[in-house]
């Protein structure tokens, strides 16, 4: 996975655009941030899950998926490492950042990426 990849899939999602935060690039639906990229360095993505979301992501591909330091990991920022990381797992990581920020109104949108 390239960050390319990871931005193509991000900005994929119904009402997603693409701002920057801390100088990097984030990804936002209603003005919520649900996804960044390159933070700690260009290796390196990060998805805003749930605590519960976090730990089966973490339990699953604990290689690629590792709880963001802090009260902000302990909340469910998770970072991600691209390098290695398939499709369809980012996919499904992004999906549940996305449904966790997107407003209702929005979730219920076909899903563009199917």
């Amino acid at each position: 996975m390239t960050p390319k990849d990871f931005r193509r899939l991000a900005l994929s999602f119904p009402e997603t655009e693409e701002r920057a935060h801390m100088h990097h690039p984030d990804f936002r639906v209603a003005g919520k941030i649900f996804a960044t990229l390159g933070y700690p360095d260009h290796d390196w993505a990060m998805v805003k899950l749930t605590p519960l979301e976090q730990e089966m992501f973490v339990k699953a591909q604990p290689k690629v998926f590792n709880p963001c330091s802090g009260a902000w990991g302990r909340r469910g920022c998770t970072n991600v490492r691209l390098k290695g990381v398939r499709k369809p797992t980012v996919r499904r990581a992004l999906e549940a950042a996305w449904r966790l920020a997107a407003p209702k109104s929005v979730t219920r949108q076909p899903d563009k990426t199917s």
